[in-house]
């Protein structure tokens, strides 16, 4: 079975699952829908598309899913409207800012028993699989604590600042999500501190650049998250898991991994810059996980519910901050 695929959106996430899409053996890349027409027209050549509006789209009996990847404000619309037109979907997170809305899209996605997988790439990173292997395996014992670094090298524009839903929601949403992967148990409380260290004009915007986050479950065990906007060394990703019977961690990578010793001591090529290329493993295992579910039938992961309970994360940590103490999470 090949998996027919419209991707929605031609930015710059749009054109990396275009490429995981295309380069599936189990997938072709049929059509491609963008508000501006050259980014639209430059993704269908690269890939030998069509370029389709997303009417069309949804219409369209050579489609067989579709991969979301329009601005925020649309993803629950463009859920439900390709839910409901027996259309698998792929939606890049968050699925919307406000947990109501996204309680009401999931709900529609029950009803017509639509397929959905939210994009949460870590997941998928071969090294934090390798992690959350060693968990499953038993070679750490329980897990007791798990530490996430996650660290830009850089902020994002400010006019994207302003309309992310700031860092919890936008960046440390990923962070959520891979504690619950990594705990095994639901968070019950959350503590969240957050400042503005790295470009005062965030502050004015309404949010944070330097944040951390402790994460609770009913047990007791513990995940430490540490966020910021500014790694001037790279793209900074790691994770440590702390149980009963060891310790495993994935640290961090690099374009090429060698190390040169001489008169000067130990060096190292740096880190990965941008998300794009220290994730393109993650990337196109998510597209294959995705479209592996929709050939066998089986069930999505992560799934909407995944994507809710991250952002239900995400609003508790706002909440924290602003009152300085710790939040039960129902």
């Amino acid at each position: 079975m090949t998996v027919r695929f419209g991707v929605l959106g031609a930015g710059r996430i749009g054109k990396v699952h275009a490429r995981a899409v295309s380069s599936n053996p189990d997938a072709k890349l049929v059509a491609v829908a963008d508000a501006f027409a050259d980014a639209a027209n430059a993704l269908a050549a690269q890939y030998g598309a069509e370029v389709r509006s997303i009417s069309q789209i949804e219409a369209a009996d050579d489609i067989d899913a579709v991969v979301i990847c329009t601005p925020t404000d649309t993803h629950a619309d463009l859920i439900e409207r390709f839910s409901r037109a027996g259309k698998a979907i792929f939606c890049e997170k968050p699925v919307d800012l406000d947990v109501e809305r996204v309680e009401a899209c999931l709900d529609v996605v029950e009803e017509t028993g639509a397929k959905l997988m939210v994009g949460f790439n870590r997941r998928f990173d071969p090294h934090f699989m390798a992690v959350r292997q060693a968990i499953a395996d038993g070679r750490i014992g329980d897990v007791e604590m798990v530490t996430i670094t996650s660290r830009d090298p850089g902020a994002p524009p400010i006019d994207y600042i302003k309309r992310s839903g700031g860092i919890f929601r936008d960046m440390t949403i990923h962070d959520f999500d891979m504690a619950r992967f990594l705990l095994g148990e639901e968070v019950a409380s959350v503590s969240a501190h957050a400042a503005v260290l790295v470009d005062p004009e965030i502050g004015e915007a309404g949010d944070y650049d330097s944040a951390s986050v402790i994460l609770e479950t009913a047990s007791g065990k513990q995940a430490i998250i540490s966020n910021s906007r500014r790694a001037t060394y790279g793209y900074d990703q790691r994770i440590e898991v702390h149980g009963s019977k060891g310790v495993v961690s994935a640290e961090n990578q690099r374009a090429v991994s060698i190390e040169i010793a001489n008169g000067d001591g130990y060096t190292r090529p740096p880190l990965h810059d941008f998300f794009m290329t220290r994730y393109t493993e993650a990337y196109a295992n998510e597209i294959a996980a995705f479209i592996s579910a929709i050939e066998k039938g089986t069930p999505i992961s992560p799934s909407g519910a995944d994507g809710l309970v991250a952002l239900q994360l995400a609003d508790a940590a706002v909440e924290s901050v602003r009152t300085g103490k710790r939040v039960s999470v129902d």
